[in-house]
């Protein structure tokens, strides 16, 4: 087994571990406040739809490419995808079971979308062109996702507070995907990038999170504050 190859490997390993575990942490966010049975099928399809989109994603990759800002378009997706998880987290009131599991089926859809999208560009730059290796990073992908979307959905039915790390994650992914489009890589330049990404993920993470803590602060105040009558 060549060096080259090993590298190959190495590299798809990391891209499907860091990129599916950020598939698999949107998959659990959306489905985690589910009934047991609803939230399995919803990690199913959500799986089942990222892998489905990759796969259709890599065999597009040459199409997909050449469109200008497309990868800046997902960003801005995946951070309008982390507030509406935020959003729907913070909100009070009680949502029928069977417009939960299709509400959050349609956030998956939507975050596998932007996922796929940068797991295609990610895996075919470290696979180098070898058919082979991408075969081997969809593969891997499948359990990772699968797994880490149940590991993610329990822990925050355990931690609810999570979710705002989760947010975070995501918010900083959607920043740097803004970032890393070529073109706007191309007019930033290598002494901007750190800046600019750091930047725009606070103020991504501001934009998505202040509506969420309004609300939040909005629906405490008449249970923490006296009544003017009192």
């Amino acid at each position: 087994m060549s060096v080259h190859l090993l590298t190959g490997i190495f590299s798809i390993v990391v891209v499907d571990l860091v990129l599916s575990g950020d598939n698999a942490l949107v998959i659990g966010m959306a489905a985690h406040r589910l009934p047991p049975r609803q939230r399995r099928w919803a990690i199913i399809l959500g799986g089942a739809g990222a892998i489905a989109l990759r796969v259709t994603f890599t065999a597009l990759a040459a199409v997909l490419l050449a469109i200008p800002l497309l990868e800046a378009g997902g960003g801005l997706l995946l951070t309008w995808i982390a507030y509406k998880l935020l959003r729907e987290e913070a909100s009070e009131h009680n949502i029928v079971a069977s417009e939960s599991f299709f509400g959050a089926v349609q956030t998956i859809t939507l975050a596998d979308l932007v996922m796929s999208l940068d797991n295609m560009l990610a895996v075919g730059g470290a696979a180098h062109g070898s058919i082979e290796l991408l075969i081997f990073g969809l593969l891997l992908s499948m359990p990772l996702l699968l797994f880490g979307s149940s590991l993610v959905a329990r822990l925050l039915n355990r931690v609810p507070s999570l979710l705002w790390l989760g947010v975070l994650v995501l918010t900083v992914t959607s920043a740097r995907m803004l970032v890393d489009d070529p073109l706007i890589a191309q007019r930033l330049g290598n002494e901007l990038h750190l800046p600019a990404l750091v930047i725009l993920a606070a103020g991504l993470t501001g934009l998505v999170t202040t509506p969420a803590v309004l609300r939040w602060r909005r629906t405490r105040r008449p249970a923490s504050e006296p009544s003017e009558a009192d």
